[in-house]
């Protein structure tokens, strides 16, 4: 499709970027720890480590790879950990050790954690201590050899290292009882690191970075076999979104989201980093209490999220009272946004909260809002630099503007496909290179695109096909209602009828009420035909609504 459009839209941004300007991800990182380091590069529970103290711990943890467990170039290694200071150290220490960095959910099951160790041929793991009894249970069946452990506390400095620890483990009893024999401590890790040198490996753009699992919401987790060239291409191109806001080694940016998540993976941890912004860690987000607390302690200028977690800040009644001032850029992703939290976000913060698009599989950002965009547009945006979007029927044939049809991306950011997957990344690559999303989505005559829904959560009404999201989108703007998921389930008239699953923000709300609502703003075969609420909606580590949970237990009662 044409970009004469992509000008008019955002000054200055590039319609191709300039993919020699980086090696590897390892050269972007190093540049940063050179330029910006005496600056403050992460920060949590009180503990501050600057660029150079980064560069230093990195170096180290990549040394007791390579030295002291013999790991080669191409090795994988897992990081199952949730945000603590010892994430970035590991991670920056795998990548520049040549190694391939296997992200894994700290929440994970027992069977997860098996799939994804056995699927990625994981070598070595960095494992939070809360979740090695999950290890414990499933280590003789995976082809993991070393095993490095850390406590929520290590990096903290003493005495609070020891104190926060003890806490965790001996009085809120969140640490279970774990036995993994010959595991090393991973501060014990840095100091053996500290005993060698580091030995710089040659990367390319080529070279596998990471094998990002998928989220599973829509099947088996795969890995997306991400490259250092991905990921680079991926900096480039937001950095030149965001760099007409933003002053180099001057922005703070909140990180809620588990780094281990694409999402705060490539926008916070690397494209903030590569411009010298401090990474304030949420190591627990939906402790809003201790969040919103820890939000007043900082000047931010940038956060990013997901709707559900924006809905609930707006909805504590401690978020009003912040400081905005200084806030910049808030980004929301991995789901869609809904126009009614949007419209709380802008008058709340006096900042418009801005939608970004994009998938594990690219790296992952493929289309964002204009960032100086006034007011929430229901939109995605347009695509980003370097970057094809078209909309495709079921024959892979592009649509006619405005017409509904699978979105399929092309862009250096695209995977290289599913690791040991051929087949699976056949079904999802074009002829002609294009990455079929499985999101349904339009685009209007401006080359904004929209998000119309996920392909295999569209349910058919009597031959009309209805979009979850735009259900959802209606309901959550009536004022007694928090969260809701719409799905469809089987009826013997029209083949499926909605389903609505409601959080409730005022008791009184009933569901007589919902129906009324829902017919004054719908069509009649959109309004749910069953509703009911709950305590709480199914939901991904990263707060994504799970409908397919939903469906699960709908199909277990039939």
């Amino acid at each position: 499709m044409s970009k004469k459009w992509f000008e008019s839209y955002q000054e200055g941004v590039p319609h191709e970027i300039d993919m020699s300007e980086y090696k590897s991800i390892v050269e972007v990182i190093e540049n940063s720890f050179k330029q910006f380091a005496s600056k403050p590069s992460f920060h949590c529970m009180g503990k501050t480590l600057s660029f150079s103290e980064m560069d230093i711990l990195s170096q180290k943890f990549a040394s007791f790879l390579q030295n002291n467990l013999g790991l080669k170039k191409g090795a994988r290694v897992a990081l199952m950990m949730p945000n603590i200071l010892q994430y970035p150290v590991a991670l920056f220490g795998v990548l520049r050790a040549g190694m391939i960095a296997v992200n894994v959910n700290p929440l994970y099951t027992d069977r997860e954690l098996e799939h994804q160790l056995n699927d990625s041929g994981a070598e070595a793991i960095i494992i939070f201590a809360n979740s090695a009894h999950i290890l414990e249970k499933v280590k003789a069946n995976t082809k993991v050899k070393h095993v490095m452990v850390t406590q929520i506390g290590d990096m903290l400095g003493f005495p609070k290292s020891l104190l926060v620890n003890f806490v965790i483990k001996n009085v809120k009893k969140m640490v279970p009882a774990w036995n993994l024999p010959g595991h090393v401590k991973f501060l014990d890790a840095l100091a053996l690191g500290d005993e060698n040198k580091f030995q710089r490996v040659e990367l390319t753009h080529d070279d596998t970075a990471f094998l990002q699992y998928t989220g599973g919401t829509t099947g088996v987790s795969k890995g997306a076999d991400l490259t250092h060239g991905n990921i680079v291409a991926n900096m480039i191109q937001a950095r030149a979104w965001i760099r007409n806001c933003i002053t180099p080694g001057e922005e703070i940016i909140i990180t809620p989201l588990p780094l281990y998540h694409i999402f705060s993976l490539t926008a916070n941890c690397f494209i903030f980093s590569s411009v010298g912004a401090l990474n304030v860690l949420i190591t627990n987000p939906r402790d809003f209490d201790g969040f919103v607390k820890e939000l007043g302690k900082w000047k931010f200028s940038a956060v990013t999220g997901v709707n559900t977690l924006f809905n609930a800040l707006l909805n504590h009644p401690e978020f009003s009272k912040l400081d905005f001032s200084s806030l910049k850029v808030t980004l929301g992703g991995g789901m869609a946004v809904q126009r009614a939290v949007a419209e709380k976000w802008k008058t709340i913060t006096g900042k418009p909260l801005i939608e970004a698009y994009g998938l594990t599989e690219t790296s992952p950002a493929a289309c964002i809002n204009p960032l100086d965009i006034p007011e929430y547009n229901g939109m995605i945006g347009v695509p980003i630099s370097s970057t094809d979007v078209k909309i495709l029927d079921d024959d892979n044939n592009e649509v006619a503007q405005g017409e509904r049809g699978e979105i399929a991306i092309k862009g250096p950011q695209v995977m290289r496909g599913y690791w040991n997957r051929p087949e699976e990344t056949a079904k999802v690559m074009t002829s002609d290179g294009y990455f079929k999303t499985g999101d349904i989505g339009v685009m209007d005559e401006k080359g904004f695109f929209k998000i119309v829904d996920r392909k295999k959560d569209m349910i058919l009404v009597s031959g009309f096909n209805v979009y979850p999201n735009e259900i959802e989108d209606v309901v959550v703007s009536h004022p007694k209602i928090l969260e809701a998921a719409a799905i469809g389930i089987p009826h013997d008239k029209s083949g499926e009828v909605v389903k609505l699953f409601i959080v409730k923000k005022d008791d009184s709300l009933t569901e007589s009420e919902v129906i009324e609502f829902c017919k004054a703003e719908m069509t009649g075969y959109k309004v749910p035909k069953a509703i009911e609420f709950r305590a709480e909606l199914p939901k991904s580590n990263v707060g994504k609504i799970l409908r397919k949970d939903l469906r699960a237990e709908e199909l277990a009662k039939a």
